[in-house]
């Protein structure tokens, strides 16, 4: 399983309901072309910042009714997308917020920092999800942010060393200096007792906002709702792997093989089919799944 920054769409599904796989997909290539700019080329920041400022002005062609400058088909199809389900822009331009912060901030203070960018990054993702399909009430907005802002935290957990390679470190600076975890460890991937007990710390704290915000899956209707059941188990089964891997994330990066998929499968259809919000890590040592 890929957790990255915009490959949580459900681009395309069988799981989706056809009528919503083109407006999904058209919000998923405007926020990957978003995200290209940020990580994609070898273009200076104050480019990307100049590519980004083009793609801000897209937003505003959607938001007043004009053609756009650059990339005028994608934007128009947007315009078609929010016009025809009555979506806010917020989330747009949260979202190119998020991206021009990615462009300078490449460390993060303190764990509120970190959540007040997964706030702009990921959790408007989930909101346009919830207005396409006409349940965007405030409970599921508040569990789509917990799920959406737990993919994020999961993602960065997976990539810690091609963030780095990037410049950047998301696992804040405060819960690194807690557990004696220095820049020049994870630049030379070594996992030591102190390592291991901030992942422990950093994997946690990611389990227990998916938890927190996993009831979701069971109140969103049909198969909406089952790939969402999906999601939060493929997410939770990401982190059992960083586990077993004793938090070495270094040596190789952690993904799921297909004996993983069948333990979420599993684990997806008996919590849509009770109905229950069985989403507890089981025990490592216990589970040999």
């Amino acid at each position: 399983m890929e957790v990255a920054h915009y490959e949580n769409f459900p681009v395309a599904s069988v799981l989706l309901p056809r009528a919503l796989r083109a407006p999904v997909g058209v919000i998923y290539h405007v926020a990957r072309t978003a995200d290209d700019i940020v990580d994609e080329g070898d273009w200076s920041p104050t480019e990307r910042h100049e590519r980004l400022a083009d793609f801000r002005d897209g937003l505003d062609a959607v938001a007043h009714g004009r053609e756009a400058r650059v990339h005028p088909t994608l934007f128009a199809k947007l315009a078609d997308v929010v016009r025809a389900h009555g979506l806010s822009m917020r989330p747009f331009y949260d979202l190119a917020s998020a991206f021009a912060q990615d462009i300078d901030v490449v460390r993060y203070t303190d764990r509120i920092d970190l959540l007040d960018f997964c706030r702009r990054s990921a959790n408007p993702v989930g909101h346009l999800m919830l207005h396409l399909i006409g349940e965007a009430t405030p409970e599921n907005l508040a569990d789509s942010d917990a799920i959406c802002t737990a993919l994020q935290l999961v993602t960065f957990l997976q990539d810690v060393s091609a963030d780095y390679r990037r410049g950047r470190i998301y696992l804040p600076q405060a819960d690194r200096e807690r557990f004696n975890v220095t820049e020049a460890q994870i630049a030379a991937g070594i996992v030591d007792d102190g390592w291991r007990a901030l992942m422990r710390h950093e994997v946690g704290e990611a389990r227990a906002l998916m938890v927190s915000g996993a009831s979701l899956a069971l109140r969103l209707p049909g198969r909406f709702g089952f790939e969402l059941c999906g999601v939060v188990h493929g997410a939770l089964r990401l982190l059992e792997r960083i586990e077993r891997a004793d938090y070495d994330v270094f040596t190789a990066r952690p993904t799921l093989a297909g004996s993983d998929w069948a333990v979420v499968l599993y684990r997806t259809a008996a919590m849509r089919l009770s109905r229950r919000l069985s989403v507890r890590a089981p025990s490592i040592k216990s589970n040999n799944a």
